[in-house]
């Protein structure tokens, strides 16, 4: 099995509910809310937020008596292994760890567009043009430099990591609190009209984009090893968090909708931002928004280097992966190659400039869609198969649950199809699952095949031993 002791046990439930709820709190509320609204208007914006919540919850539910059960580093890695064999649990594996590297890249990105929100003469020393945008070396600069401040500060230890989370998260609310007190003395019910717009496919087009901006609570599972908590309380964290989550994407809707009519939507730079400026008739309040933007920006990056650098780790450590990923840092106990792996590419994200925001989200969430697949999958597999595993939480109505759950993931991956609202764009969309996957199939091709069950780890190292003393 992978050695949790290698890792600290440190974590406590604040640090569990800041890392999973900044996780899903990233940029998305502050730069995607102009096009949320301009399709679906404030109330179906909200009424999609949370129909996904919902969706995400239930999911949310099968990996809460997932990680009470197996509280391992690496989580899905761990549930695959036991339910479905080696293939299953690098499917789900490899899906979730494109997921957390699109995340950690889409901030690294929407970092640089933030502040240029704030200050507009920064663009400097313009390299090249990537479909239509021209990258500037100061804007890229910014993004590849928090980049490299983030990847440090994970690489010496998940204590430092985590008190920056809390005191993130907690600026962040605090914004939250000033957008709510300007929507409930400043606001207007007539900007909010009309409060649905464009009907069922506008309620479908925020829609999609919940699988990449819920993704999150799943760090709790890939940082298990490190929590200090009875099991049964990660668990109902873990389901708290996704609750939290709605409930912010569904009040920024509303606020913001009251702040600006779609006129003034229509032509705003960063809506929420210059909601706030206009809800409190200030525009230091909008830069104060746009600040809270940014410290959205920072805890998403952070937990998904965390969560990513773990699954990367659990990976390496059971021989899907080559082990240079698993090695465990002596002083710090982290995993430090992992880490600077996961650092390293978002440091790369934004040398293709703004478009790389699109591509990420939507080449992100498919695969996050089909790692939920699978762990929905385990969920009912180990149900059916090892009903007396000791499971300290136990999902409410566990079978009925786990196939709503699983009818509603498929669900969400149908709208990334062809024709779809969703639908991946070619060529550069295609090419970043595309590419990902081929290098997936290598690794899946030498994977020996390995059947479920609780010892499915140790023999799957067993078996890569075994085939890597094999003379060439």
């Amino acid at each position: 099995m992978t050695k949790s002791g290698e890792f600290l046990r440190v974590l406590g439930r604040g640090d569990v509910l800041a890392l999973a709820f900044g996780a899903m709190i990233g940029f998305g509320w502050v730069v995607l809310t102009s096009d949320f609204l301009g399709d679906a208007g404030p109330g179906g914006a909200a009424l999609a937020f949370c129909v996904g919540g919902a969706v995400v919850a239930l999911v949310g539910l099968c990996y809460a008596e997932l990680v009470s059960a197996m509280p391992h580093a690496g989580g899905e890695h761990h549930y695959g292994l036991r339910a479905l064999g080696a293939r299953g649990a690098f499917l789900a594996s490899w899906a979730m760890v494109i997921g957390y590297l699109s995340v950690a890249a889409f901030e690294s990105v929407a970092l640089p567009e933030t502040l240029l929100y704030l200050f507009p003469d920064m663009l400097a020393g313009r390299m090249w043009t990537v479909s239509g945008y021209d990258v500037h070396a100061s804007w890229a600069a910014v993004g590849t430099g928090a980049a490299v401040v983030i990847t440090v500060l994970n690489y010496l230890g998940i204590r430092p990591a985590s008190v920056f989370q809390t005191v993130a998260v907690l600026f962040l609310l605090g914004v939250g609190v000033l957008l709510l007190v300007g929507a409930l003395t400043g606001g207007s019910a007539e900007n909010a009209r009309p409060f649905f717009r464009g009907g069922a496919d506008g309620v479908f087009s925020v829609l999609v984009a919940v699988p990449f901006l819920f993704v999150g609570f799943d760090v709790i599972p890939q940082s298990a090893a490190e929590i200090k908590l009875p099991y049964r309380q990660v668990g109902k964290l873990l389901v708290l968090s996704v609750g939290c989550a709605a409930a912010w994407y569904a009040l920024i809707m509303l606020t913001v909708g009251s702040g600006l009519g779609p006129r003034e939507l229509a032509t705003a730079d960063l809506a929420s931002a210059d909601a706030m400026a206009a809800l409190w008739d200030s525009e230091t309040m909008g830069k104060v928004l746009v600040l809270g933007g940014v410290a959205g920006i920072l805890t998403s990056w952070n937990a998904f280097l965390i969560g990513g650098s773990r699954l990367l780790y659990a990976m390496a450590a059971s021989g899907m992966l080559p082990r240079w990923f698993a090695r465990v840092h002596p002083r710090f106990r982290t995993p430090g190659n992992a880490v600077l792996v996961v650092g390293g590419l978002s440091a790369l994200a934004p040398l293709f400039g703004q478009s790389m925001l699109e591509w990420l989200v939507n080449a992100g969430g498919v695969n996050i869609v089909v790692g939920y697949v699978v762990v929905v999958l385990s969920f009912l597999a180990l149900r059916r198969r090892e009903p007396a595993m000791e499971r300290p939480f136990r999902t409410p109505a566990g079978t009925a649950t786990g196939v709503a759950a699983l009818a509603s993931s498929l669900a969400l991956g149908v709208l990334y199809l062809p024709g779809m609202k969703a639908a991946l764009v070619w060529p550069e969309e295609w090419l970043i699952v595309a590419g990902w996957w081929l290098v997936g199939a290598v690794f899946l091709w030498r994977l020996p095949g390995v059947a479920p069950g609780a010892d499915a780890e140790e023999r799957l190292l067993a078996c890569v031993r075994a085939r890597d003393a094999e003379p060439t």
